[in-house]
């Protein structure tokens, strides 16, 4: 746990880092990621709990190694490197042992992350993608038990992102370290991940694999994390829930509960009006419900229609792998498939 000022930053979290996997510690921003990657670097002290690296205590709240000797590295989106160094100087910054070994070890390094023959070269003359490599190789330096990288990757241009990205994994999982990764975009942690931490006012509110995490999500603001959804509010009666979409199965819970059935834009159904009638009802999609295109828009590998739903005047919305670009005012049918939506009691 660790308070400022008496608020609580970050609140009762519990994380296992395994050798060789990459953990994501993924939430909004100000939710508390990366003052836990500081309490677990020493950089702070956490208020409660403890910290543990191979079975051994690091710091409670009396007892505390020091940032220097915890064996864990960091990497941040900044590089943080040495302007007045040249590379090699660089990543030999916190190494120990002889010149001989140093050598060594950084031309091993810098063989490693693809710049051999750049150790005399000065930080302002390398690239983006170049600096974060040299940033990796100063990290990996002292072999470090567990990696900490916050965000190290969001200063790089998109082209240049998913490559370098892909390239430090590699390394990283090589050297068999325990990599833990705070990250605001779902998108790299899904990439990146073995395991993602979900955070949210400090708090851990779902871990799991990523497949886990996206089709078993904790509450509807997990779905909505990851991608645009559609919401559909609804009571329950009989362990059924009513909806202009149809019944929906609302097992165990309470008649007169309010419950909120949602559903990505990837998985709303879109069928075409014949003169007014739309398709008829089935077990896997439901009752069809008339909606008017709003907006459509090409985005590349699919397009998002939105529809105002002529029931009630909200905003649906539907992605289509194609290039499918209704015009303004057009009438459709959109139905739900029951396999790939998710119902949650409204607190």
């Amino acid at each position: 746990m660790r308070r400022y000022e008496g608020r609580v930053v970050v609140d009762d979290v519990s994380l296992e880092v395994q050798p060789g996997q990459v953990t994501c510690l993924l939430g909004p921003s100000g939710c508390g990621k990366s003052t836990t990657l500081r309490m677990i670097a020493g950089v702070e002290m956490q208020d409660e709990g403890e910290i543990w690296v191979d079975g051994n205590l690091v710091c409670d709240t009396v007892f505390r190694i020091p940032p220097e000797r915890r064996n864990i590295g960091l990497m941040f989106q900044d590089f943080a490197l040495f302007p007045h160094l040249r590379v090699g100087e660089n990543v030999a910054f916190g190494l120990s042992g002889d010149k001989a070994e140093k050598d060594k070890r950084i031309g091993e390094l810098l063989e490693r992350v693809g710049l051999e023959g750049y150790a005399a070269k000065f930080p302002h003359e390398l690239s983006g993608g170049e600096q974060q490599r040299v940033a990796l190789a100063r990290a990996l330096a002292p072999r470090p038990r567990i990696m900490l990288m916050d965000e190290p990757f969001s200063g790089l241009d998109n082209r240049l992102r998913d490559g370098i990205r892909d390239e430090t994994l590699e390394v990283l999982r090589e050297a068999d370290t325990a990599v833990l990764l705070v990250t605001h975009e779902p998108e790299e942690a899904m990439r990146m991940a073995d395991n993602i931490a979900l955070m949210r006012h400090g708090r851990i509110v779902q871990q799991g694999a990523p497949y886990n995490i996206f089709n078993a999500p904790a509450d509807r603001d997990a779905v909505a994390f990851f991608s645009d959804v559609n919401v559909v509010r609804a009571e329950v009666s009989g362990a059924l829930a009513q909806t202009p979409f149809g019944q929906f199965l609302a097992p165990g819970i309470a008649d007169g509960q309010s419950v909120d059935i949602v559903v990505r834009p990837q998985h709303v159904k879109i069928d075409f009006d014949r003169n007014g009638v739309g398709p008829s009802p089935t077990i896997s999609d439901g009752t069809a419900v008339r909606g008017v295109v709003e907006r459509a828009r090409f985005m590349g590998s699919e397009s998002l229609v939105e529809f105002r739903m002529e029931h009630d005047q909200s905003i649906f919305k539907a992605t289509v792998p194609a290039v499918f670009l209704p015009k303004q005012g057009t009438p459709l049918w959109l139905m739900i498939r029951r396999d790939k939506c998710f119902l949650f009691e409204v607190e």
